[in-house]
């Protein structure tokens, strides 16, 4: 005998892949921008909860390490009552820079996944070594990530 019922196969899509995380980012890096500050945004990420965010405040606080990422890592690391972040992953619209990727060393995050290359000041450059546990993502939203950077350039110099 024959059955007449059919499987029926669902699918999940995980809503919170890389460009949504990324698109947040972009927001910080928005954030930055408005502020007159070079556009880079950051958000860390546990079990697809945004648990920190960040962006470029060297110029609002006369500090030359209050990037992005250094902000996100501070207030990750505040949310969760310790210093590594093993677990948890950086958004950030800009490869890190050494300072930045030595700061993700000793927190020892899990993955770093970055939009726009940094060809003059990015870690990679620079062969910066990650935590060895560290996975890295590049690319993602790299258009929209260097389209405001460019964007924050020109307008800068248009003023001057």
């Amino acid at each position: 005998m024959k059955s007449n019922k059919s499987a029926i196969f669902v699918f999940m899509i995980n809503p919170f892949d890389d460009t949504y995380f990324m698109q947040h980012a972009l927001k910080e890096a928005q954030l930055a921008f408005d502020k007159g500050e070079i556009p880079v945004g950051a958000v860390i990420v546990m079990n697809d909860k945004i648990i920190a965010r960040g962006h470029n405040l060297t110029e609002t606080l006369n500090d030359v390490t209050a990037h992005a990422e250094m902000q996100a890592f501070t207030a990750a690391s505040d949310f969760l009552g310790g210093k590594y972040l093993k677990e948890c992953t950086l958004y950030v619209t800009l490869e890190p820079c050494q300072m930045c990727a030595g700061a993700s060393y000793w927190t020892q995050i899990g993955r770093i996944v970055y939009g726009a290359k940094d060809q003059q000041r990015g870690f990679v450059n620079y062969k910066t070594t990650l935590h060895p546990k560290t996975k890295v993502t590049q690319g993602i939203l790299s258009e929209a990530c260097g389209t405001i950077l460019k964007r924050f350039f020109i307008e800068k110099r248009n003023l001057n």
